[in-house]
């Protein structure tokens, strides 16, 4: 098969084809951590936060709420620019913790000082399922008719016993509604979804591959479990190991392939595993393996077996 449906040779829907469709280069996201909390950590919901959850695992040594927002953009573009060749442009990611759960006011304040650097060509706002009331939906519809918005839900988990064994605070019907009200605003909405949460299986997880085709999702990121040093799931771990399922590398990617063909071929893979720097991790069997041979290895998989994404959707369903 020499095309896919998306337009390229590539054999999942990738999101650097999608955001080369959309800007006409390589877009780089600059983290942002805007200051905000979570509803399990100030006391609404609780205290202590997911259980897997470590923030700081994620957030580039730049990014700091002690850093005005045009700060933190210019010393990630500078960062980036170390690193990496010069993208197409740049969208200011607020990824640390829950960033719409806040007053408008501060939403807009936070929002509108990130659009206003001129190298920013758009937001993508990460956040929980249960902070996205009508009021908010109704603002961040507004903004996408100025400029590019993605939003990103954590769903971690499809299953309400897991939800509330890792202390998300919410069910998955509250997923549901939060993917239905962005779809309604016509906002682009993107999932997480973690992959080895204890009391679960892969054959677990491969059956949720029809309830998340049933969602109105455009992006999703895949995360192979990662227990962080200092959690309560590292704890938890040590006391239960029974039911965790810790990935090996090799499993992993027949796993995602396996994934990846009942996939819908519509929803754009935005990552295909998630990579920590090593000292935060309790736990690892993956040694310092990079992201990019992740990908290689799941393409090469992919090619093995002369598959792709929605392979099994699409006969399932008669797409195509």
């Amino acid at each position: 098969m020499d095309g896919y449906p998306w337009g390229d040779s590539r054999r999942f829907h990738s999101h650097s084809r999608f955001m080369q469709m959309q800007f006409g280069g390589r877009m780089q996201r600059v983290a942002i951590d805007a200051g905000f909390t979570c509803p399990n950590r100030d006391g609404s919901l609780g205290t202590g936060g997911c259980t897997y959850c470590l923030n700081a695992a994620f957030n580039p040594s730049y990014c700091t709420p002690k850093k005005s927002i045009t700060q933190q953009i210019d010393d990630g573009i500078l960062f980036h620019r170390n690193r990496r060749r010069e993208p197409h442009g740049y969208l200011a990611y607020f990824q640390a913790f829950s960033n719409t759960y806040a007053p408008i006011s501060d939403l807009k304040e936070k929002f509108d000082e990130a659009l206003k650097h001129p190298k920013v060509q758009g937001l993508v706002i990460a956040t929980r399922p249960d902070c996205l009331n009508e009021e908010i939906l109704d603002y961040l519809e507004s903004l996408q008719q100025r400029t590019y918005i993605a939003i990103e839900i954590g769903i971690e988990s499809c299953r309400d016993a897991t939800l509330r064994r890792i202390r998300r605070g919410h069910d998955f019907d509250c997923v549901r509604r939060a993917f239905a009200g962005c779809h309604a605003h016509h906002l682009p909405a993107g999932a997480h979804l973690i992959f080895g949460l204890p009391g679960e299986t892969p054959a677990d997880w491969l059956a949720d591959a029809d309830i998340l085709n049933s969602l109105p999702i455009q992006h999703i990121k895949f995360h192979q479990l990662q227990i962080f040093k200092g959690t309560p799931m590292e704890s938890e771990y040590h006391e239960h190991t029974a039911d965790f399922h810790i990935f090996a590398i090799d499993e992993y990617v027949c796993f995602i392939a396996d994934f990846l063909e009942l996939l819908n071929p519509s929803i754009i893979i935005d990552r295909l595993a998630g990579e920590v720097p090593p000292r935060y991790l309790a736990v690892s069997h993956w040694h310092n393996i990079r992201y990019d041979e992740i990908v290689k290895s799941v393409e090469a998989e992919l090619e093995r077996r002369n598959s792709w994404q929605g392979k099994k959707h699409d006969k399932k369903s008669g797409h195509f």
